[in-house]
């Protein structure tokens, strides 16, 4: 059965770096493109990274130069990594997959722009990791 795994999650002080590992299971579409998102208390979802097509990488400008994502193909795995992190990035982090190149489109762009996302703009999500960014 297709699903997304996440962990990782923690506490990380200011200044150091937290990678986080999302695997996706029994989805091999050739379209597959998988997505990181968080939601901090009190605020809308919001995606922080998508990895779509051959390897399209994109951020929103409020964590561009400070997230990164690198993905291993063979095992539909995605390494979020947050380096440098603010007391303002803590959130529950998931990381959600869609195998339908519009929909991967949509969520390019809804990374991109910094748009809230909804739970319909994947089609297969993570259970979520918490993080907590202490100064």
């Amino acid at each position: 059965q297709a699903h997304v795994a996440e962990s990782g999650g923690g506490s990380v002080q200011t200044g150091g770096s937290l990678r986080l590992v999302c695997t996706v299971f029994g989805v091999t579409s050739s379209d597959l493109c998988i997505g990181w998102f968080r939601q901090a208390p009190g605020k809308e979802r919001e995606g922080v990274a998508s990895f779509v097509g051959g390897g399209t990488i994109s951020y929103p400008d409020s964590v561009k130069g400070r997230f990164t994502i690198s993905r291993d193909s063979a095992k539909n795995t995605l390494y979020p990594r947050m380096n440098s992190p603010k007391p303002e990035d803590t959130a529950t982090y998931d990381c959600a997959a869609e195998s339908t190149f519009p929909k991967c489109i949509r969520m390019q762009t809804t990374v991109i722009v910094g748009a809230s996302a909804s739970a319909s703009d994947c089609m297969y999500w993570g259970q979520g990791t918490p993080v907590t960014v202490s100064s």
